[in-house]
């Protein structure tokens, strides 16, 4: 979602891809050969005797649980729901075991046995999650819209006073809302540089001082140079591909199409095709939120931040 894949977005894809291909590898053994797995699975033999019926619906569910955690693993920071979803069946089939082995239903001896492959797994995806939420690596489109909503009121405070109003709106128009943030979150090809200058000069053509902090409060975030922004701002960028960046988002947003024309190009040329259209959104999504505060009239004219 931010950015490329770092070392710990990779280890993250493999703990869920190693969770789901547990999952797939064994909803198949039991859904093509229900007997056989039941003599392999040496302490099923404690619960009864073999239905294959019953072993071919549990198999199904392992299946559909990994799918869902393998649909996770392309892409956890924007399918953690899914891998949470996923992880459901197979949490829910660890705590039927922990209760088992505490009412006395099952021996120590078997829980323990079972262990690795029963409890493993879960443990594996809710990890995996974990490192992803606690590095904020995450989309917002999972997140039930009061948690959302609470969220967001505690990170920027008064600087966005609609969130309320959205919440009013009805159909779902939080939850909409939520992917919009996904989308002015991306790059990918584009330096994280040229993006948040992109997205500061944009928000700050929109004359909303508010934003303009919200902007410059994530790009800090994301470890840009206090006094880099700063110097921005105030127009004296410190570098030519600052200036074309910051440029290139005012041009946008002003709606000066000669300008954003002729910006464009020149970042097409020194970059790429993929690096523009990245910028292109960048900017782009550094309009929505002021137009939002303007329609409902909240908006208030731009101050430049001060850093630090």
């Amino acid at each position: 979602m931010y950015g490329k894949p770092d070392a710990l977005d990779r280890l993250v894809q493999a703990l869920l891809a190693l969770a789901a291909l547990f999952a797939l590898v064994f909803g198949l053994f039991m859904l093509a050969d229900p007997f056989g797995w039941y003599q392999f699975v040496d302490t099923v033999k404690a619960s009864g005797p073999a239905n294959a019926h019953f072993i071919r619906d549990i198999g199904l569910a392992y299946l559909v649980s990994g799918a869902l955690i393998a649909f996770a693993a392309a892409n956890p920071g924007l399918r953690w729901g899914s891998a949470l979803v996923g992880a459901a069946w197979l949490c829910a089939h660890g705590v039927l075991h922990i209760y088992e082995v505490l009412t006395g239903i099952c021996g120590p001896g078997i829980f323990w046995r079972d262990a690795p492959g029963v409890l493993g797994p879960p443990l594996v995806v809710l990890v995996a999650v974990a490192i992803q939420l606690g590095r904020q690596r995450v989309s917002p489109v999972p997140l039930p819209k009061r948690v959302f909503i609470g969220g967001m009121k505690r990170m920027v405070g008064d600087a966005e006073p609609y969130y309320d109003d959205l919440s009013d709106a009805g159909g779902f128009a939080v939850e909409k809302f939520q992917h919009s943030m996904v989308l002015a979150g991306h790059y990918y090809h584009a330096p994280k540089e040229l993006i948040h200058m992109a997205r500061l000069g944009s928000t700050r053509a929109e004359d909303c001082g508010p934003c303009v902090e919200i902007v410059r409060n994530f790009a800090l975030a994301d470890g840009m140079d206090k006094d880099r922004l700063q110097n921005a701002l105030m127009g004296s960028p410190e570098s030519e591909a600052d200036a074309l960046a910051f440029g290139f988002g005012e041009a946008i947003a002003s709606g000066d199409i000669l300008r954003a024309a002729e910006l464009g190009e020149a970042i097409e040329a020194q970059h790429s095709r993929p690096v523009r259209t990245e910028m292109t959104l960048a900017a782009a999504s550094g309009r929505l939120f002021p137009a939002i505060k303007r329609g409902l009239g909240y908006a208030s004219a731009c101050t430049i931040p001060r850093t630090g």
